[in-house]
């Protein structure tokens, strides 16, 4: 993955509507938004919630994305079928900027099925302590008992500047994407979240480049 700055989307959908959006999406917005230099990471029905489809997109830096964002909603591919995508959708505003950050073995995934992503809610940024144990501690036992992470992100701190696009503001998480989602927390670093961890399984559309 090249890109410096992450969102993690999840939309609120209509029953019933989610294969429509699923097909819409695949069809015509992943070449449209790649012409323009994002990168679309990966796809997802919520296998929990029928309702809920996921998808990670990517941007080179804050500046690239402002620049891509207005390119894309302000373009013809979005005009032309924006009320289609529109009616599925109850709420498009769930939605988390963040940035990657290196773990020791994470290896990204283009093969499989389900995956899986953990959303840790942090009381403070995960710079402040939460990052290096998951880094030094959870990151290596996990991979050691054969879990496979395949990538991991924190807060973006920088002004939302697409604003037309709302994101969460004034919270603090940790993601991880890998072949499962398991949440194994110590006494002591329940200290650092704000409530409990969500867990999402997640099945990746046909057009997913994560599987």
């Amino acid at each position: 993955m090249v890109s410096g700055v992450v969102e993690l989307r999840r939309y609120t959908l209509h029953p019933g509507a989610r294969d429509t959006l699923v097909e819409l999406f695949d069809r015509a917005f992943v070449e449209s938004q790649e012409a323009l230099g994002i990168e679309l990471i990966g796809q997802f029905r919520d296998l929990d919630r029928d309702d809920r489809f996921v998808w990670l997109r990517g941007f080179t830096d804050m500046t690239s994305r402002e620049q891509a964002l207005g390119a894309f909603y302000g373009g013809p591919v979005w005009a032309e079928h924006r009320d289609a995508a529109n009616a599925t959708m109850i709420d498009s505003d769930d939605v988390y900027l963040l940035r990657p950050v290196t773990v020791a073995g994470a290896e990204p995934s283009t093969t499989g099925g389900t995956l899986g992503a953990t959303i840790y809610h942090l009381r403070d940024p995960a710079e402040s302590g939460f990052l290096a144990w998951f880094q030094d501690r959870l990151a290596p036992e996990l991979i050691a008992s054969g879990e496979a992470i395949s990538h991991v992100f924190v807060t973006e701190p920088a002004e939302n500047t697409f604003p037309a696009l709302p994101v969460r503001e004034g919270e603090h998480v940790l993601v991880w994407v890998g072949r499962s989602a398991r949440v194994e927390l110590e006494s002591e670093v329940n200290t650092h979240l704000t409530r409990a961890p969500e867990v999402l399984r997640l099945q990746p559309t046909p057009r997913s480049r994560l599987r």
